[in-house]
């Protein structure tokens, strides 16, 4: 549904129709209410304001009933600061004008579609999922959204780590662009030489090895998108060829006499400062406002709040199911660890340890402290123990899933213990775990003696004990 009374929108019904999705419109507030009681659409896009009505009411109806439909705002002359707004109002999402029929398409929840609705594959308007909440990520994201179907160039700066190709790939997603080719370069990979023929391509005999014409990565972009990944490592004599390409949409090959036109979206990332690189002599500085037209700075993860759990249950869920595992949770030390830790990999390196922690946790239920670190406090996973033995051999024999040698105890003590019944095994070593700690102070080395096991078997079994809600020192 549709508060939005323009041609632009009406001229969208056929369209949407024939794929099986009725739309209608309104012209005030009441009346898209009064639409939205009655018949409960799946999606309800409104303008910012129109006469007698702003779009704050609108999503404060919205966090006020329960089960009303996502709100998306469009507007043909939009800010970062406005989407940002209003995304924190409520909205689901924030569109630029003109709109596109396959983009609402996609975006519109459909569980019970008419066959007529499977006659044409639906393009994903941006398969590239960007994780994060945290307003600064909110903010960059709703630039990003607003910039990308032009084809303005866009820097995206930010460390090591942080989702700068992630971002490029959505803004190309995003973009009249996105069924063209989406072309990544690393300007570090490569020597001037070898990197000015990758990118503009060479002629038949223009260098020793060149035994065949051979088009460039941007010829390979023609209609779509180059990445040029960590634009600041490219050599300052190739710099200046660069610019020519970006001013006069052409480029001349390796020993080439004429000159390629092509029609490329141009993205550069670096993870320096490409300002103070200019300052230093070592970066043009002309190239340099050519590139930074639309700057995105992505913020380091440290500084990112909750989205760092959020992301660790996103990765852990996304190796879980990769690797044919039950879900995995994560034991409250693991939680304080993760939101305490610098993160100077940022999120790669977050995807890195959740992979690593995942495959160390195998069954789970969680992923401990002892899964995260890199020390050696971890061993393999082995077979346990069959019921009736007990460990023996040393603490360094036992493992997290061995059967606990008892502490010493009567027949006599035994029974008044239990009275006369036979409990589980599992049960019986938390009672002789506890037994140990209560005999040793609570001397975890002490007790980890007594027992018969190491202290690290000790400690992990008193982490698994708090998870179950138990009351342990």
């Amino acid at each position: 549904m549709f508060l939005a009374p323009t041609a632009t929108v009406s001229a969208l019904f056929s369209t949407l129709k024939e794929e099986g999705l009725e739309s209608g419109m309104a012209e005030s507030l009441r009346g898209a209410l009064a639409v939205i009681q009655k018949r409960r659409p799946a999606l309800v896009f409104s303008r910012p304001r129109l006469p007698g009505y702003r779009v704050e009411e609108l999503l404060a109806e919205a966090a006020r009933e329960e089960g009303f439909p996502p709100v998306i705002v469009i507007t043909d002359k939009g800010s970062p600061d406005e989407a940002q707004r209003y995304l924190e109002l409520g909205a689901q999402d924030y569109w630029l004008e003109p709109l596109d029929a396959e983009k609402i398409i996609a975006a519109t929840p459909r569980t019970d579609a008419p066959a007529v609705a499977q006659k044409k594959p639906v393009h994903k308007a941006h398969p590239f999922d960007i994780i994060g909440k945290h307003s600064v990520v909110s903010r960059v994201l709703a630039l990003a959204r607003q910039v990308a179907p032009s084809k303005a160039t866009v820097l995206i700066s930010g460390e090591s780590g942080t989702g700068k190709e992630m971002f490029a790939r959505f803004l190309h997603s995003m973009s009249d662009r996105a069924q063209g080719p989406f072309v990544a370069v690393n300007c570090a990979a490569l020597p001037e030489h070898l990197l000015e023929s990758e990118l503009f391509g060479h002629e038949k005999g223009a260098f020793t090895g060149a035994i065949a014409r051979k088009p460039g990565k941007f010829e390979l972009a023609h209609g779509g998108t180059i990445l040029l990944d960590e634009i600041s490592e490219m050599d300052f004599g190739l710099q200046a060829k660069l610019l020519r390409v970006l001013q006069e949409s052409e480029l001349d090959r390796v020993g080439g006499t004429e000159s390629v036109k092509v029609d490329v979206r141009v993205l550069a990332t670096t993870n320096r400062s490409l300002q103070e690189w200019v300052e230093a002599g070592k970066f043009r500085q002309d190239l340099y406002f050519r590139l930074n037209v639309i700057p995105l700075k992505l913020p380091p993860l440290r500084e990112r709040g909750e989205d760092i759990l959020l992301l660790a249950h996103f990765f852990v869920d996304k190796f879980c199911k990769q690797y044919g595992l039950s879900r995995l949770g994560f034991s409250s030390e693991a939680t304080d660890w993760l939101m305490a830790y610098h993160w100077p990999g940022n999120v790669r390196e977050l995807q890195n340890l959740m992979e690593r922690a995942v495959l160390l946790a195998g069954r789970g239920p969680i992923v401990t402290m002892h899964f995260l670190l890199d020390d050696d406090s971890w061993t393999p996973e082995e077979e346990p123990a069959p019921a009736a033995a007990t460990v023996s051999g040393g603490a360094d024999a036992a493992d997290e899933h061995a059967t606990l040698l008892p502490v010493p105890l009567s027949g006599e003590a035994l029974e008044h213990m239990l009275g006369g019944k036979v409990i589980p095994l599992q049960e019986m070593e938390r009672i002789m775990i506890m037994r140990g700690l209560e005999q040793t102070s609570g001397n975890r080395t002490q007790a980890a003696e007594l027992l018969g096991i190491s202290v690290r078997t000790l400690r992990n079994k008193l982490n698994e004990y708090r998870t179950m809600g138990l009351d342990i020192p």
